[in-house]
């Protein structure tokens, strides 16, 4: 696949009215991990390759609102901000546990930040998470607010059987956005690209996501992901040359190399990000997860490229130059790599219970 540049004009990119930063990050993977090899035991009498090595799956006790609430925390952590300074919570998830009560009130409130703050649930499918960090940029660039946090989170959602089940994982990040003077990475800048595109949808109680199968590559993933991450870096006179690290969304092991490579980006500036292999497709959380771990191993000056994508379909990009305060912030919690470490293997029958898959009546 070639870039049209004709498909590319330059359009000014977003930029808010006062510079601002990542101040404090946090992720959050679950310990229990379902090894790809026994998806492939159940449904495919272990033939076949597998997309992953394995998957996180969240336990009984977890969903988007406690993982949320430890990302979040862990973001605090190393903001070094009380709870009560934040003054916008949002969670951007496609599975949240309730289709009528937002998760972002239970968040805020878990970690002490309410009740003097807006809160919201965000949707646009597995870019929901950056959707809600473009609005934080926003809100803080104005002027209306100091700090605001946006997390991108998901469960492990996938039809018995389906494709999906071998790479839909669970996890994701929290940010908090502040003033660039305070934070650890400044966010120079943003642009997103959005079509109507048919790929991947779950009607109204639906249990299960249905993908569009053609629609999912060229149209969807590629079109969206290399137009976005293109523009910005057209509209900033840069290159991929002028990047330490790239994060990409990462539905599979496949999608974000090839489109890396189509934008110019190298196996080794994408690898710290590029976790999908052994916690799966987070969704919602899949570029900030990635990024997070980025962040975990970038150093002060380095340049970091985000492209994010949710399907129906759409990307967001980002531009980010690290800072000197990362160096101490970051030990102040847990690592992506830490939670990645810690694991609990499980097999096919816990994972089924564990999600709930069995009908038991």
């Amino acid at each position: 696949m070639e870039i049209n540049s004709e498909e590319h004009p330059l359009v000014e990119p977003l930029k808010p009215a006062r510079p601002v930063g990542i101040t404090g990050y946090g992720a959050y993977v679950p310990r229990y991990r379902l090894p790809a090899s026994e998806v492939a035991r159940i449904w495919t009498d272990g033939k076949g390759g597998l997309p992953i090595k394995e998957k996180a799956v969240p336990g009984l006790d977890e969903d988007v609102i406690t993982m949320s609430i430890e990302a979040a925390r862990n973001a605090l952590a190393r903001a070094g901000i009380a709870p009560s300074e934040l003054r916008a919570v949002w969670v951007g998830s496609e599975s949240h546990p309730y289709a009528v009560k937002p998760s972002s009130t239970v968040v805020a409130e878990a970690i002490g930040a309410g009740p003097h703050l807006q809160a919201g649930d965000w949707e646009f499918a597995c870019k929901a998470g950056t959707e809600a960090m473009v609005a934080a940029i926003g809100l803080v660039g104005s002027g209306m607010v100091h700090y605001a946090m946006a997390i991108g989170m998901d469960t492990a959602q996938g039809k018995p059987g389906d494709a999906l089940e071998y790479t839909a994982g669970a996890g994701g990040a929290a940010y908090i956005i502040g003033p660039a003077e305070d934070s650890l990475a400044e966010i120079e800048c943003s642009y997103s690209f959005v079509t109507d595109t048919p790929d991947f949808w779950r009607r109204a109680e639906k249990k299960y996501p249905e993908h569009g199968q053609r629609f999912t590559g060229e149209p969807a993933y590629f079109k969206h992901i290399t137009t976005a991450g293109q523009s910005l870096m057209d509209a900033t006179g840069t290159t991929a040359a002028d990047y330490t690290y790239a994060v990409f969304h990462q539905p599979n092991t496949k999608f974000p190399q090839r489109a890396a490579a189509i934008l110019g980006f190298s196996p080794e500036q994408i690898a710290p990000g590029l976790l999908v292999p052994v916690i799966g497709n987070t969704y919602a959380g899949a570029a900030l997860i990635g990024l997070s771990a980025t962040l975990d191993v970038a150093k002060p000056g380095d340049r970091i490229l985000m492209v994010s994508f949710g399907s129906g379909a759409g990307s967001d990009a980002f531009i980010l130059r690290v800072k000197e305060p990362i160096l101490e912030r970051r030990e102040r919690a847990l690592k992506t790599a830490d939670y990645i470490a810690r694991r609990t293997a499980i097999d096919y029958a816990t994972y089924v219970r564990y999600r709930g898959k069995l009908a038991m009546g």
